[in-house]
């Protein structure tokens, strides 16, 4: 578990950092030494931990790489297969992993906060890797998602020439929020609540479907299509969303 949790810490590291400040090689770079430095600590020095983190900061220069190129001129499935690959490869070898110790464990003991201080150092970087996934990595994963699909946005393709502009320029902070907070609440049990933020995110977009809908009916030049390019692209790219708060659920559940 602690070589999947670093793993994820690096890739939302990676993100994270891109998304303050957009330089090739840098954010993996510092996310590859931080992951390495953040697995010394916490006591994975034995031999077959040394040469996972080194196998990790691999992976994690190969994720910044790969998505710049799926963004670019590459295949967007080319860094969703490396992301696949590392996470598989990191959960199948988990048992040969020791468990982490180091610093941690007694940082989590005297922790003020009753949800930390009853963590295992293994379990803490787990939940710190997957709320950092749910961050810039959720968004890039969407994206890659919807580009590895054609799901393009008609906004931007020229398809629906005649929907009106969107109102909802948030989107890139509406996903992480809207990840943590499911991820929150399945943690605490609210899996009802959970739901409802979900549905609600489908009554947030319907007015704007609705607009394009009754725009439709005023123009002579029909653009159902391009209410159906909506739809979907709205679809996937909530699915892909809820599916990556949801899966970080179970794993921390298991």
């Amino acid at each position: 578990m602690s070589w999947l949790a670093l793993l994820l810490v690096g890739f939302g590291l990676t993100d994270l950092i891109f998304s303050v400040r957009p330089q090739k090689t840098v954010p993996e770079g510092v996310a590859a030494i931080v992951v390495i430095l953040l697995g010394l600590s916490v006591g994975l020095i034995d031999v077959a931990d040394v040469v996972a983190l080194v196998a990790i900061a691999v992976a994690v220069m190969a994720w910044g790489w790969a998505v710049t190129r799926g963004f670019g001129a590459g295949p967007a499935w080319w860094p969703l297969a490396v992301f696949a690959a590392a996470v598989i490869a990191a959960v199948a070898a988990g048992g040969l992993a020791s468990p982490a110790s180091g610093w941690l464990e007694p940082w989590l003991a005297d922790s003020p906060i009753p949800v930390l201080s009853g963590l295992t150092p293994d379990r803490a970087l787990l939940l710190l890797g997957l709320v950092l996934l749910q961050l810039s990595t959720g968004n890039v994963l969407v994206r890659l998602v919807l580009a590895a699909t054609h799901t393009v946005n008609p906004r931007k393709g020229g398809t629906a020439h005649d929907l009106p502009p969107s109102q909802l320029k948030g989107g890139r902070l509406l996903g992480p929020l809207e990840r943590v907070f499911i991820l929150g609440l399945g943690l605490a049990g609210q899996v009802t609540a959970a739901g409802i933020v979900v549905a609600a995110k489908g009554l947030i977009r319907f007015p704007e479907l609705q607009a394009a809908r009754d725009r439709e009916r005023e123009s002579d030049r029909p653009v159902s299509q391009g209410i159906h390019e909506v739809t979907e692209y709205f679809l996937v790219g909530s699915f892909v969303s809820w599916t990556i708060a949801l899966a970080s659920l179970v794993l921390l559940s298991a």
